[in-house]
Order: structure tokens, then sequence, then C-alpha cells
């Protein structure tokens, strides 16, 4: 994604009122709405031919589950494929299965239809960039959950050879695990956002982890999200 374009985006929801309110929300905050789709198996057609930086989704669709449209289009996409869209999914549902299966199937974030047109460009935006994004009370329900499920050793454990993180970096893995933006960290620590980034980096590659949202998971299978 290049800073000198838009972020593209698409929208799935099989209420066309809602559809076209929620792509004209986002079109007026900025974004460039790419294609919008009805259906499960619509969906996953347009949203490969169009390539969105974003895919917005309702779970309930006909044809196909949005767990299941998640899965196909943002799952592992194997060695040598493009990646896709990072999901934010728009659901009326805020029950903890319906969350924890969005997160399983590969959803960057979770946002219920009560959020605010101003919420909902916001997590768009947290979302084109990687962070993980969720209704207030979700991301207390998803974190508690991964600390229950975690079994075995999570990446980057703790047994012999595994590097060190330093006090610093510790600090700042803390608070990704909370959920803050990394200019929020910044603030926090009262250091600048590249050194926050380099520090995220830096982590990720001692612990040999490839991503925002799996540097999370290591931290909440950690407990550090409740120190």
């Amino acid at each position: 994604m290049s800073a000198d374009r838009p972020v593209t985006v698409m929208v799935v929801d099989d209420h066309p009122m809602w559809r076209d309110a929620v792509a004209r929300d986002l079109g007026e905050a900025g974004f460039e709405v790419v294609a919008t789709a009805g259906d499960g198996p619509q969906a996953v057609r347009r949203a490969r031919a169009v390539r969105p930086d974003v895919l917005v989704l309702d779970l309930n669709l006909p044809g196909l589950p949005g767990a299941e449209v998640c899965r196909r289009l943002a799952g592992d996409p194997g060695p040598g494929a493009e990646p896709g869209p990072r999901v934010l999914v728009l659901s009326a549902s805020g029950e903890q299965e319906d969350v924890l299966e969005a997160v399983k199937a590969g959803a960057t974030g979770y946002l219920v239809k009560s959020a605010s047109a101003g919420e909902l460009a916001e997590a768009v935006r947290r979302t084109a960039v990687g962070d993980p994004v969720f209704t207030p009370g979700l991301a207390g329900l998803v974190l508690g959950e991964y600390r229950r499920l975690a079994a075995g050793p999570p990446p980057g454990g703790d047994g012999p050879g595994v590097p060190r993180l330093t006090e610093r970096e510790t600090e700042v893995l803390r608070l990704v695990a909370k959920g803050l933006t990394y200019r929020q960290i910044a603030d926090r620590l009262v250091i600048s956002h590249r050194t926050v980034q380099n520090h995220v980096q830096n982590t990720l590659g001692k612990l040999q982890l490839h991503s925002r949202v799996e540097l999370v998971r290591y931290a909440i299978e950690r407990g550090l999200d409740t120190e």
C-alpha cells in the first residue's frame, strides 16, 4: 500500500441499504471503495479481482458464511502467493463465538454495527496498516480466550537458545498487546514513532515472528496485556 494513494476498500453485506450507506460513509472519509458484494461467493470473486487493501465484511451472508469468506481471502496464501486483503468484520453480533471464529479465520479487527461512521473510518485506517482493532469490550474477550487456549510452547518460547528481549522491547510489546498504536506508544514512552517501529521489528526478528498480529498473540500467551 503506497502512501500517495487512498486506501482501497471493499464492502460486503447482504442488506443493500446498509451496504450502500457504509460505502458512502467510507468514500466521504477519503477511502476508495473499489467494489461491493451482497453474498459470500460474490465477495470472494470480486475481492480476488479488485484486490482491496481492506475488506469490510459482514458475517451473516447468503451462499458462504462471512468467516469462510475471511478464511479464503485472508488466510495463509501459501508460498509465492500474493497476500489477500486485511479483513475488518462489521457485524450486528458481539457474541464471543462469532468474534473468535472471525479472528481465527484471519480477521484483523471486529466492530459491531453500533459503531459510528467516525469509528468505522478510524478502524479501517488502522486495519489497513495491520493494527488489530476491536469494538471496546471485545478486545478483552479475544485476549482472554487466546490466553485460555494457548497450549504448548508459543512461538519464540523461553527455551534454550531463544534470545531475551530487552526491558524496553518488553515494555513496547506489552503496550502493543494492549492495543495501542505506535503513535500512542511513542507518546506514552516519550520516544519517537520510528524508535517504536524499530523495537517492534527487532522483537519480531528475535522471536522469529512475521507480523504484528503474531506478536500480539505471543504477548497474550505470555499474559503481558494484563501487566
